[in-house]
C-alpha cells in the first residue's frame, strides 16, 4: 500500500486519504478499503457512505467490491452526513467507510475510515500503509443498493431527544443548503426542533465550503440574504457535514473556534481539547477546568480527549477545532437528558447548541459571544501552494525568527515567543499571532492569525500571504 500510495499521491491527511479524482482509480480504492480491513477491520460488517460529490459514488462502490471479495457484509447509507454515519457505527459498534473530500474543490475526494471504536488512529494509518493486498486485474464494482435509512433515522433522534421538540419553537431559521450531504437532514432537525426553516442556495454543482477560510461570496451572499429576509439565524455546513457554518440575524458568520467555545460552554464541559490555531479566548474565558492544545487534525484532539477522560472522573470531556467541528469525548446529561459521546467532528450538535442558548438566554444570536474576551481570529490560505513549497517556506523562516517576524507581521512588535507543535505560530509583543502551516488535505498553505479587532486580523492576514507570494521565486515550483 505503501507504494501505491506514493505512486499515486492519494495520501492520508490531517482527515483520511485525499487525493484528486483522477487518481482515485477504481483499483486504488479497491485497495485502500481492502488495506483498511486489514489493518483494522473487525466482525463480518461495514457500514458505507459518501458525500454528494459526482465522483463519491463510483469510488464507494468500488470500495464495496473489495469488501465483497473480502467476504464482510456491506450496509449502505447512501449520501450522508460523515458524523451521522459514524454516530451509527459506533453505537453498532462495528466499522465505517465513508467516501467524501470534505471542503476541499469538488476536483478531489477521500475516504474517511472508522474502526469498530470510532476515527482511525494515526498508529492504524501506518498499519492501513504497511498492508499489503491484492487487486484483481479485473473487476466489476456493484451496483450500489438502495440505502438503508436506519443511520439517517438514528442521527435525528440523538438531536431531537435531547434538546426536545419546543427547543427553537418560534425561531425562524434560514439553511444555506448549497451542496451539503446534510441540508435535508438540517432542515428536518431544525423543523422537528420547532423552528421554522427558510431554504436557501441549494445547487447540485458541488460548492467547496471552507469553514475555516470562508469565501468572500459566501460572506456577502449571507448578508444578502439577511436584508432580503427575515430571520434569526442562518446555518450551514461544509460538503460532508462535520463543520458548521453558523450565521447570525445580520448574516454575519461566527468563526469556528468562537463556535467551539459557545458550545462547550453551554455543554458545561470541564475539559476542552483544541488544536494550537483556536482563539485563545477558551483560555481567556477561564469557564474550564482545563484545556490542552494539540496538533491540527481531529485524531489529535481525539487522543487528547481520550488522555483527559481516562485522567479525570465525571469530568466531561469536549473537542472543537477552528473550523468549528465539535467532538464530544464523553456522555453528557443535561437538563435531565443524556447525550452519548460522539468523538468525531459533528456539525448538527454546535448548531442547535448555539440556536438554542440564544433562546434560553432571550438574545439575538449576534449577542452570545458578547461576554467572551474580545478575542478575534482571520484565516485563509494560498491555494495550489505544494507541499514542497511550504515545507521549504517554513524551514527558511524558522532559521531566523526574528528575520521571519518581517515576512509574518513586521508591524506587530518584537517576537514573544515561537509554538512549534504544528508548523510555526508566533506569539508577538502586542499579543497579536500569525500562525503558517501546510495543510495536510490539499495543496495550500494556510495562515491563522488573531488580533484586538477584526479588522486587523484580516489586515494581519492578508498582508502576510501577500508577502509570502512574493518569495515564491525562491521556493520550489508552485
Amino acid at each position: 500500500m505503501a507504494e501505491l500510495v506514493k505512486s499515486s499521491g492519494v495520501e492520508f491527511g490531517t482527515s483520511g486519504a485525499r487525493g484528486l479524482v483522477a487518481a482515485m482509480l477504481p483499483f486504488l480504492s479497491y485497495a485502500y478499503a481492502a488495506a483498511f480491513w486489514q489493518a483494522v477491520g473487525s466482525g463480518n460488517r461495514v457500514v458505507l457512505g459518501h458525500d454528494l460529490r459526482p465522483s463519491s459514488p463510483g469510488i464507494a462502490a468500488s470500495c464495496a467490491a473489495a469488501f465483497r471479495d473480502l467476504g464482510v457484509e456491506v450496509e449502505y447509507v447512501g449520501s450522508l452526513a460523515t458524523p451521522a454515519v459514524a454516530h451509527y457505527a459506533i453505537e453498532a459498534g462495528v466499522p465505517a467507510v465513508i467516501v467524501t473530500g470534505s471542503h476541499i474543490p469538488f476536483d478531489r475526494n477521500g475516504i474517511k475510515f472508522y474502526s469498530a471504536d470510532g476515527e482511525i488512529t494515526k498508529a492504524n494509518e501506518q498499519s492501513i500503509l504497511q498492508a499489503s493486498v491484492e487487486v484483481p486485474a479485473e473487476f466489476a464494482a456493484p451496483p450500489l443498493p438502495l440505502p438503508s435509512s436506519e443511520a439517517h433515522n438514528a442521527y435525528i433522534s440523538r438531536y431531537v431527544q435531547f434538546f426536545g421538540s419546543r427547543a427553537l419553537e418560534g425561531k425562524r431559521i434560514a439553511i444555506y443548503e448549497h451542496s451539503s450531504v446534510a441540508r435535508d437532514l438540517l432542515r428536518i432537525v431544525l423543523q422537528r426542533l420547532g423552528a421554522e426553516v427558510l431554504s436557501l442556495g441549494r445547487t447540485d454543482t458541488f460548492v467547496p465550503i471552507d469553514t475555516e477560510a470562508v469565501r468572500a461570496e459566501d460572506v456577502a451572499q449571507a448578508a444578502q440574504w439577511a436584508t432580503e429576509n427575515s430571520f434569526d439565524a442562518i446555518v450551514s455546513t461544509d460538503g460532508d457535514a462535520d463543520r458548521p457554518l453558523i450565521g447570525d440575524e445580520e448574516g454575519q458568520w461566527f468563526r469556528g473556534d468562537v463556535v467551539g467555545v459557545l458550545c462547550a460552554k453551554y455543554l458545561n464541559a470541564d475539559v476542552v481539547a483544541t488544536p494550537v490555531s483556536s482563539n485563545t479566548a477558551v483560555e481567556k474565558a477561564g469557564w474550564f477546568k482545563q484545556v490542552v492544545r494539540t496538533r491540527i487534525g481531529s485524531p489529535y484532539v481525539i487522543s487528547a480527549m481520550d488522555a483527559a477522560s481516562r485522567a479525570g472522573s465525571g469530568n466531561v470531556v469536549v473537542g472543537y477545532e477552528a473550523n468549528g467541528g465539535f467532538l464530544l469525548g464523553s456522555d453528557v446529561r443535561l437538563n435531565g437528558k443524556y447525550l452519548s459521546a460522539l468523538p468525531t467532528r459533528d456539525a448538527m450538535l454546535p448548531i442547535i447548541a448555539l440556536l438554542s442558548m440564544a433562546k434560553q438566554r432571550q438574545c439575538k444570536v449576534s449577542e452570545i459571544a458578547l461576554n467572551l474576551p474580545q478575542r478575534f481570529t482571520h484565516s485563509d490560505r494560498l491555494q495550489s501552494f505544494s507541499s514542497e513549497a511550504s515545507v521549504a517556506l517554513l524551514a527558511q523562516l524558522s532559521k531566523d525568527i526574528d528575520s521571519a517576524a518581517d515576512i509574518l507581521a513586521p508591524d506587530a512588535g518584537r517576537v514573544a515567543s515561537l509554538d512549534e507543535t504544528d508548523g510555526m505560530r508566533v506569539t508577538f509583543s502586542t499579543g497579536e499571532i500569525v500562525h503558517l502551516r501546510r495543510s495536510g488535505n490539499a495543496p495550500e498553505l494556510r495562515c491563522y492569525v488573531e488580533g484586538d479587532s477584526q479588522l486587523r486580523a484580516k489586515y494581519l492576514c492578508d498582508a502576510c500571504l501577500a508577502r509570502i507570494l512574493n518569495l515564491k521565486e525562491q521556493l520550489p515550483p508552485i
